[in-house]
């Protein structure tokens, strides 16, 4: 086996840093339209995810929406943010 063949193989192992995609409470946003929101959102969400994401915020003050590379990230949390919503992301550890 060449170097260059282990070389090839081991950066292809590397996985791309995942993110946290954050969703706070807010007292603003039905319960309902935060619900909606998530499902139209960020895809594969059912309709019961999606109502425990709510409430664990709601009850918690944040919750975890799903966690991805980073640029999908971005793109949930500031699509989240466009419906109103607070949003951050943060680094996976």
């Amino acid at each position: 086996m060449s170097v260059q063949t282990v070389e090839k193989r081991s950066t292809s192992q590397k996985h791309a840093p995942r993110y946290r995609v954050l969703l706070h409470n807010d007292d603003v946003n039905s319960m309902e339209y935060v619900v909606q929101t998530l499902m139209k959102t960020v895809p594969n969400i059912t309709q019961p995810q999606a109502v425990n994401i709510m409430m664990e915020a709601h009850t918690n003050g944040m919750a975890l929406v799903i966690v991805c590379e980073l640029e999908h990230a971005e793109f949930y949390s500031e699509t989240l943010r466009t419906h109103g919503l607070t949003s951050t992301i943060e680094p996976e550890e």
